[in-house]
């Protein structure tokens, strides 16, 4: 069985290889900014209908692994 297609892609030439929602130009820092703005991610999913509450799942879940590898390579 094939695993089921990445939720976040870097594509080069797609809004400078930023992280993105795949086969969107939506970035995972344009829907961290929106979320820490104060939007709920029931007023990004009505802005945007082509998302799922799967694809903000992969934004904080790819944020959040991020951020534990930027913090053990200040930490080693």
């Amino acid at each position: 069985m094939s695993s089921p297609p990445p939720l976040i892609t870097c594509t080069p030439g797609v809004r400078s290889g930023k992280a993105c929602i795949a086969e969107t130009r939506i970035t995972v820092s344009d829907v961290l900014e929106y979320l820490a703005s104060g939007m709920s991610q029931e007023d990004i999913l009505a802005d945007f209908p082509d998302l799922q509450p799967e694809h903000i799942q992969a934004v904080l879940r790819y944020a959040a692994e991020r951020e534990k590898h930027l913090s053990e390579l200040t930490v080693a």
